[in-house]
Formats: structure tokens, sequence, C-alpha cells
């Protein structure tokens, strides 16, 4: 409140002060006026003109006050005023004119036509400078203070001369606490080269970002173009990253067109700007339609995918969102921000392994969901490998244990995480999750419930990503390890890849696995360079990169769908249905009692047992 009431008085103190060189500016414009009307020369001025002025001056100055509170001259922030500023003084002062004019000729006052003109003309010339003179003094304040920090200032080159580019360089050069100074500009659009905006030269487009760089020795390059693709700033990206200067971009172009664009909102480029590809977008409204008023349950709430999918469905309005993990500490941090964003949501957060039969149904039983994304599983291949019974029977029976509660309690709709591993499985890990769509499909032959799957590849910044690594990597000095030269894999965003899976949840019916589209696949090799080089480094001159070779498990390449598996698009062109493989459902249930003895007698035989299930499964030479 005290706060409040000082920034009122200042204000009020700027306004009174605006309002005495207005009146100032008022007597110093009607007698530059007559002055230039008789040729700068006071002898020539007839004394009836003089005591005209004088008599009207009063008047005049009030409707000076009171025309420029009308077109808030007085409420402007001056020091980032520009063409709109100077369009409402112009107009203000020809109103103000026209006013004066024909109140004096209703007064019977007579003065010289050209009078009018010229008054209009210098009180226009006044006012802008009373009104600019702030904002050119601190340019010159800041280009003093920067000429004495010499070697601290941050050489700029802003690519984009745009809209954005314009906001951007007008607060560079006002702001007290930014020590930029913009060299040059880039921009595709030949037509523009070698002229200015703001005062910045533009120097050509993309092809001269490199040589650019170097002539004008560049420290900084800010992206300043929101509207354009993802493609876009991913190809500029990769030029940009040649020279070695840190990279910023700006926010997206709605918080331009909200003039909500501040220097304060440049962002270093991601990874995730470097895909080359536009964000997935859903049908909100369908998702909402299937989960608002409805009990959802989510196994492996904690986990990365389970967190953001718990986020997404709470912005759905369920009737109540129940998460099941057993890390509690994982389900405590998910469960303290959804009380933090969703302060009315009724949440249950529950410790609890899908490997608990009993525990598993007793959560069924009393909360009755109508909807289960079952997200809990092990996913890590390596470690998997070394560990495959604990793979089986978290990733298999904790999965069978799950589809067994929700056919028993009468869930409406039950939704598995699956990956793009359990295609053609070299690794114990994708075997078992194959195992969990063969689970999903055959009750969805027996149940009520629509049981369905959803096969998606790497997600950005998942628990086990790459990128983490990389950037830990990269934080220690190095090496930069990457397993294969040739290794590639499909990427998308934990929030994109989340909401296709909620869409994918609206168009089940049962028995279908989605496949979702990854956009192009990215070589890790390439991933861990733009990484290095985003970070400020050069590749195997600052950074190394080592190879270690294929992990146990590990694909150079990952596929979406099995050779008996065609596809069929669904109403979302990201999301496409495998169609089922047919299997003899008895058969398969009794080869999984079989596999569920094994794994609890600690076997060494699992992954000759897990072939006979999963016939695409490649077993690893010697185990």
């Amino acid at each position: 409140m005290l706060e409040k009431r000082f920034h009122d008085k200042e204000l009020l103190l700027r306004q009174i002060l605006l309002m005495i060189l207005d009146a100032a500016s008022v007597v110093a414009s009607s007698v530059m006026a007559l002055l230039l009307r008789f040729n700068l020369s006071f002898e020539e001025i007839q004394s009836p003109y003089l005591e005209n002025i004088w008599q009207t001056m009063v008047p005049n100055i009030l409707t000076v006050l009171v025309a420029f509170w009308f077109f808030r001259l007085y409420h402007s922030v001056w020091r980032y005023a520009g063409m709109y500023e100077l369009q409402q003084i112009v107009l203000a002062s020809v109103v103000v004119t026209v006013l004066q004019l024909f109140g004096t000729n209703l007064a019977g006052i007579r003065m010289p036509r050209s009078y009018w003109f010229l008054y209009a003309g210098v009180l226009i010339c006044i006012t802008v400078i009373t009104r600019f003179s702030y904002r050119f003094t601190r340019r010159m304040k800041k280009k003093l203070v920067d000429g004495r920090r010499g070697t601290d200032i941050s050489r700029v080159m802003v690519i984009g001369a745009g809209a954005a580019a314009d906001v951007l360089i007008r607060e560079l050069k006002t702001s007290d606490h930014l020590h930029k100074h913009v060299e040059c500009v880039i921009d595709d659009d030949n037509t523009l080269k070698g002229r200015t905006i703001q005062g910045c030269h533009i120097v050509g487009g993309r092809d001269a970002i490199v040589s650019a760089a170097a002539r004008y020795q560049i420290d900084e390059i800010i992206i300043a173009m929101p509207s354009v693709s993802k493609k876009t700033i991913a190809e500029i990206a990769k030029i940009c990253n040649e020279t070695g200067c840190e990279l910023k971009t700006l926010p997206g172009v709605y918080q331009l067109v909200n003039k909500e664009v501040r220097v304060s909102q440049l962002r270093h480029v991601e990874i995730e700007d470097l895909l080359g590809r536009e964000p997935v977008t859903v049908d909100l409204s369908a998702i909402t339609g299937y989960l608002g008023d409805q009990v959802v349950l989510v196994t492996g709430g904690g986990g990365s995918i389970g967190s953001e999918l718990c986020r997404q469905i709470a912005a759905a309005k369920p009737k109540q969102l129940i998460i099941v993990d057993i890390y509690e500490n994982n389900a405590y941090e998910i469960q303290q921000e959804l009380k933090r964003k969703y302060p009315k949501l009724n949440l249950v957060v529950l410790i609890a392994s899908v490997r608990n039969t009993n525990r598993m149904n007793s959560i069924f039983e009393q909360y009755l969901p109508n909807i289960v994304f079952h997200a809990a599983a092990h996913k890590h291949v390596p470690l998997m490998e070394d560990s495959p019974n604990e793979a089986i029977k978290n990733n298999v029976f904790g999965t069978l244990k799950t589809v067994r509660a929700a056919d028993r309690y009468g869930v409406e709709r039950f939704v598995l995480i699956s990956t793009d591993k359990a295609v053609n499985p070299t690794n114990i890990m994708g075997a078992s999750k194959r195992i969990c769509e063969m689970i999903v499909q055959a009750y969805s032959r027996r149940s009520e419930t629509e049981f369905v799957a959803v096969r998606f590849g790497n997600v950005l910044g998942s628990n086990g990503s790459v990128i983490p690594l990389f950037k830990q990597q990269i934080k220690e000095g190095g090496p930069v390890t990457v397993t294969h030269p040739d290794i590639i894999r499909y990427f998308m965003t934990i929030p994109e890849a989340v909401s296709l899976v909620l869409q994918a949840g609206a168009f089940a019916h049962g028995g279908e696995i989605f496949v979702l589209d990854m956009g192009e696949p990215v070589k890790i090799v390439d991933l861990a360079k733009n990484l290095i080089r985003l970070s400020g480094y050069i590749p195997n001159e600052d950074i190394m990169i080592e190879y270690t070779g294929l992990r146990p498990g590990e694909k150079l390449y990952e596929e979406r769908l099995m050779a008996e598996e065609g596809l069929e698009k669904t109403a979302n062109d990201r999301i496409s249905v495998a169609k089922p493989i047919e299997m003899e459902d008895e058969a398969f249930f009794e080869r999984l009692a079989v596999l569920k003895d094994a794994v609890y007698e600690e076997t060494g035989e699992v992954r000759a047992m897990v072939q006979k299930i999963v016939p695409t499964y490649k077993m690893p030479k010697g185990k």
C-alpha cells in the first residue's frame, strides 16, 4: 500500500511538471509564431497582435492542458516513446490550434492567418522536444556508461528485422540494466539489405551470419523471429552454432501481439528448438470430454511420463485423480505441485506397488476408477538387461495384476503406456513391454473394459534420457559419450507425448495399439554436437565426443511397428492405429503362468521363455 502511494505521488508530480512545461510552451509558441511571421523582428510586430496574445493566453493554456490530457500526453511512458506518441502530439497540437482559431474569431480577436500555421508548427516542435528529451538523455547516458564499461559490453547480432526485432533493439538501447550493443541485424529479405532498423545496419541474410559474427566480433546472437516455424529456427540455430556465440531467442508471437515481449524474456536456445518441427497439437475438447467428471487413476504417477499425465488430467477437471506410485519422493513432488496449481482438485496420492495383487485390488475396490493410465514400469534398457527377472516381474506381471483389477472392478477404459522398443525387441525391457501389449489386447477380447496401448519413442528430459546425461558430461568438461556414430532415435517432448496419449485414449474402442508419429529421426551424435555448441563450446576441440559401442540390447534405430502390423489413420494425423496380431489367448496365458513361476524362482532361463512368447524378440548372444 505504501509503495502504491509513493508511486501515485511520483506520477502526479511528473504530470504537474509536464503541465508547467506545456504552459510555458504555449507562451513560447505564441511569441515565436509572431516573430516568425514578422521576420524575427520585434520592431515589426504590430502592438495589437501582442496585446491579443496576452489577452487570450490563459484560455489558450487551459485549452492546451485539457486537449493534451484528452490525448493522454500526461500518461505515456516517455522513456519508450515512439511513433504513436509522436502522432498523438501532432493530433493534439492541431486540435488545439483549430479550437483556439475558432475561439479567437468568435471573440472578435484577429491574428494574421499565417500565425496559426506557425503556432501549430512551433507548438509541435517544442512539445516533441520536451517529451522526447527524456528518452534522448537516457540514451546518451547509457552510451556514456557503456563507453566507460568498454570490454564488459556484450556485442549483439539480432536475427530478424521485423516487429519483434524493433521492440528488442529499442529496449536494448534504452535499458539502464542491460549492457549490450547491437552491432548488426540479419534478415533473409534481400530488399532490406543495407537499410537500418533503430539505427542498426541490416548486413544480409542467413548466409552472412558466420562472416558478420567474425567481422563485428559478436559475443551474443539473439533470434528475434517469434512467428517463424520451428524448422526455420532449427536451420538458423545450426548456422549460428558455427560462430561459437551465445545463442538466445525470443518467446512466442502471442506475447509480441500483447506487447509482452521484453528482453527479460530472452531465453537460451534449447535442444528442443533444434528438432526442426512444429510442436504437436491436440483436440483439447476431446480430452476434456472423456476425462471431465471422471475418477481417473494413474500408476507410476510420480515418474516423468506419469507426472505429466497427472498435470494434463488435472487441467481437464476430473471428478477425482488418484496417483499410485512406489517411490514416495516422486509421489510427494507431484502431489505438492498439483495442490498448488489446482487447490480444488479431489486428489488422492497412494504409495503402492503394481506387483502387489491385494494392494491393487483394494485400491480399485475402494475408489472404483472409470479410467486408468498405466505408466508404472521399469524402462532403463541396460539396467534391465542386467536384471531381466525384475523387468518381467514389474512390467509384465505388474501390468497383468493391474489389468485384472481393472476388469474385476468395472473400469471403463484402460490405457497402457508402451514403447517403440516393443517392436522387434532386442532387449528384455522392450520384450516385456510387447508382452504387456499382448496382455492388453487379449483382455480386450474378454472384458467389458476398453483396453488399449499407446506406443511411442524417446521423450526429451525424461528420467534416463540422454539429454540430462549429455548436459552433466558437458558441465564436467567432457567427454560426451555416444554409443555409436550412426545411432538414431525419435524424439518428442514429454508434454507433446502425453497430450497425444490422452487423445489416443479418446479414440479407444478396445484392443487398439495406437502409434504416435514422432517426426523425423535424429542422429544422437548430432544431438550431442548441438548441445555442446549451445553450451558455448566447440565439439571435439573444447569438449570431446567418445564412442563407447552399443550397450547390451541396444539398436541402431527403433521401429514403430512389426511387419504384420499395418497402420490406419485416426482423426489426428499424428496418431495411427496398428492392426492387432492374431494369437491364441489360452496358450498365451499358459506361457505367462510358466514364466511367472520361473522369474520368482530366479531362474536364468527367462530370456528363452520370453522368446517363445514374443517370437520377434532377438535374444542377445551368450545370454
